[in-house]
């Protein structure tokens, strides 16, 4: 059976003390975590190791960076490699994000050397895919997201395809007053898993995880989690509060 997974992507956001008290208020909730379950923190990257200790002591609560460099070491002042995040007992690494595609330029081939990177440490990738706006409108969304796959992760054997797990972003339904139903939450992720399934058969298609990352919350998490094809969740804003977040994952 693959993996549920609830990941709270904090972004740029929360001081030291506030990030502590965060997780400390997600792990006093006593979330209850089946063996197939994983909750997936991801703080910036000076709080990572601050969050593996206070995570230690349970095994369902990872951690993850929100991204990785796409060289292996050298020159690159304010850059993280991969192989430091490996060094800290990081367990998964967000690449990919549409924030990081939009505001740092980063592109297909770029995000295939991070997930080769991230791979050979050791590291999971949460890779990320999705469509603006106007590739929504002119409904070719699914050929868009397609060549993100093709282009960032199809170059993996089937071994290697085991260690991702793809976090779907309608980017033209985050911050921008749309919503995307549960039904084109459905829609996308079993498209993306027949594009898996065209490339390495049904059984790799069935075992990896595809989250959704679209502004889920509170109200509208049990809906998008009853989903056939849809996994999970990659948080963003509703992981910041506790409450929410546990609500979240309790819903999964």
């Amino acid at each position: 059976m693959r993996k549920k997974i609830v990941a709270g992507n904090w972004k740029m956001n929360l001081t030291l003390a506030q990030g502590e008290q965060l997780v400390n208020d997600i792990v006093a909730a006593g979330i209850q975590l089946s063996a197939e379950q994983e909750v997936v923190i991801a703080p910036p990257f000076p709080y990572l190791t601050k969050v593996k200790q206070l995570t230690k002591h349970y095994p369902g609560i990872l951690v993850a960076a929100q991204n990785c460099a796409s060289e292996k070491s050298g020159a690159y002042t304010g850059e993280v490699s991969a192989d430091m995040l490996q060094s800290i007992g990081v367990d998964y690494v967000i690449l990919g994000h549409s924030e990081r595609r939009e505001y740092f330029a980063e592109s297909n081939a770029q995000l295939a050397k991070k997930i080769d990177l991230a791979l050979a440490a050791g590291i999971k990738p949460i890779f990320c895919c999705g469509e603006p706006l106007e590739i929504r409108k002119a409904e070719t969304q699914n050929a868009f997201v397609a060549q993100q796959l093709q282009e960032s992760l199809f170059h993996l054997d089937a071994e290697s395809l085991k260690n991702i797990v793809i976090a779907y972003e309608p980017i033209w339904a985050i911050g921008t007053g749309l919503t995307a139903s549960a039904q084109q939450a459905q829609d996308m992720h079993a498209f993306i898993r027949s594009q898996i399934a065209e490339k390495y058969g049904q059984e790799a298609a069935l075992g990896i995880a595809i989250l959704y990352g679209g502004s889920a919350k509170p109200s509208n998490a049990p809906e998008l989690f009853a989903c056939p094809d849809v996994d999970g969740g990659l948080i963003g804003g509703a992981s910041l509060v506790a409450a929410d977040f546990t609500a979240i994952v309790k819903s999964f």
